[in-house]
């Protein structure tokens, strides 16, 4: 004990904390460099907690909480509060970066190759100390190096041609060598090369370089794009795109992630688009974990009150029925998967069919609630099995000498008691299969749907890997709407697991 509470003890407590300490400072620098600024004051206020709880008396309990609540703030709270933030942006596919980032990207795209398609054989390198290249005009035999301010021609008599007539050196020109090649893209494919008048050379990789001119210029004093071709005005529309005033659906593109507000959340009960599809998953969502409570409950409670006599070679069909249980579910959602193929699948050839069993809508459905039920009735199996001998014997005793046949023994006795006590696990379980996203995701992938007519939502997708479709699943990922969905399906979940325990009075119980 005196090891614990002395000097080496809390030598010890010095070095574990300075260790700690160090790494989230190290990590702290790193989240301000890539300016992550809330991930870096979290960060710094991790350490000051950590110091002020281990190295003050300020609360012994804290000592033993302050790493689960940091923990839970990382990774619970942080999470909710950053979906609930991107649920109120314009958060999709072309409005990714930062509005910085797309003007940047905006500028260096906005470039018009030349009609005549002119393009030059070029060398990367620099010229009184800028970044230059050296540009071989082969048709013509002229030759200059060009930088960012400037042009100067040089004699065709002052350069060393490769076998291809391509320029490789010449006066005032250092060329790049091959590892300084390797870090020269992200420095000269931004900077537009003196070529004549309004056109400059950009460059297309190391080697070649196409005569453009500049399409698009940026207005910083009035925060707009100018078309210098024809004299069209760009403006921000509030939505993250700098796009024409006149209403119409041109806009330029990369845009920003911006702010929209509760858009996203009315978008879901106003956009046909949005709300059809989501309302048929909801139901589906509701069906399918009720469906799956129901059945592997049922089956559970069946197997553990036949399996609660006294019959022989009972432990060996207890260990039986667990298996599913103990199998990897990953594994096995994918053994079912293969069975149920329609042309090779053990079940079609067992039962002499050749059903669709993932082509069709109902067929799928069905299947979907099998392969669950086969997942999730050994758990059912082992609560019922230790909830039935934690009920006691005499009041089934008492209620057979009253003259309560098995039938109303079970009815008003056994099942009251048991869904009194497994109450909270019916509802954990209701909660956990109304996002089982493993399940749809490996044996259906949501489907069947009808691809063609540009469905994302298929038959058998539950509202989490519906989510999950929107926001990484077809061309336009929408993360503010998928967010704004997350948000919805906690709160429901949420509110569903409330309501159920409430009714059960199990927070009575334990208060």
């Amino acid at each position: 004990m005196y090891f614990m509470r002395g000097k080496i003890a809390f030598a010890l407590k010095i070095v574990l904390l300075s260790i700690i300490g160090a790494i989230l400072l190290m990590l702290t620098q790193s989240a301000f460099a890539q300016r992550e600024y809330v991930i870096a004051t979290f960060l710094a206020l991790t350490i000051l907690v950590l110091a002020l709880t281990y190295l003050s008396k300020i609360s012994i309990p804290l000592k033993f909480f302050i790493p689960g609540i940091l923990l839970l703030t990382a990774f619970v709270i942080g999470p909710i509060l950053y979906t609930v933030t991107m649920s109120g942006f314009n958060y999709k596919t072309g409005n990714i970066i930062s509005k910085e980032e797309a003007i940047s990207l905006i500028e260096i795209r906005g470039v018009e190759a030349d009609p005549a398609g002119i393009s030059f054989d070029i060398k990367l390198g620099i010229s009184d100390g800028q970044e230059a290249i050296l540009v071989s005009d082969i048709a013509n035999a002229k030759y200059f190096i060009s930088t960012v301010s400037t042009r100067v021609d040089v004699d065709p008599r002052d350069v060393v041609l490769n076998e291809y007539g391509v320029a490789v050196s010449a006066p005032d020109f250092t060329a790049l060598t091959d590892s300084e090649l390797a870090n020269a893209d992200k420095s000269y494919s931004k900077k537009h090369f003196i070529y004549k008048g309004e056109y400059f050379i950009s460059l297309e990789g190391f080697e070649a370089g196409i005569v453009s001119r500049q399409v698009l210029e940026y207005l910083p004093l009035t925060d707009q794009f100018k078309n210098l071709i024809n004299g069209s005005i760009y403006s921000d529309n509030g939505r993250g795109n700098f796009s024409l005033p006149d209403g119409s659906a041109a806009i330029l593109e990369p845009g920003w992630r911006a702010p929209i507000w509760f858009e996203n959340y009315s978008k879901i009960f106003t956009d046909s688009r949005v709300r059809e599809p989501l309302v048929r998953v909801f139901i589906w969502t509701v069906i399918f974990a009720s469906a799956t409570v129901l059945t592997t409950f049922a089956l559970g409670l069946l197997l553990a009150l036949a399996l609660n006599k006294p019959i022989r070679g009972r432990r060996i069909y207890r260990s039986i029925l667990v298996l599913p249980y103990a199998m990897p579910s990953v594994m096995s959602i994918l053994i079912w998967g293969g069975m149920f193929n329609t042309e090779f699948g053990a079940i079609n050839t067992l039962l002499g069919t050749d059903i669709a069993w993932f082509s069709d809508p109902n067929f799928a459905r069905l299947a979907v609630i099998l392969v669950n039920l086969w997942l999730g009735f050994p758990y059912f199996y082992l609560i019922s099995s230790g909830s039935l001998q934690a009920i006691p014997g005499e009041l089934l005793e008492a209620a057979a000498i009253d003259g309560a046949n098995p039938r109303q023994i079970f009815r008003k006795i056994t099942l009251p008691l048991l869904l009194q006590i497994l109450s909270p696990l019916l509802i954990a379980s209701f909660a956990f299969n109304f996002n089982n996203f493993n399940l749809i995701y490996l044996l259906t992938g949501g489907g069947p749907r009808s691809e063609l007519d540009g469905e994302i939502a298929g038959a058998t997708d539950i509202l989490i890997s519906y989510t999950y479709k929107i926001a990484f699943g077809s061309s336009t990922q929408d993360l503010g709407l998928a967010s704004a969905i997350s948000l919805i399906i906690f709160i429901l979940v949420a509110s569903i697991s409330l309501y159920g325990l409430r009714r059960s009075k199990v927070l009575e119980t334990f208060a």
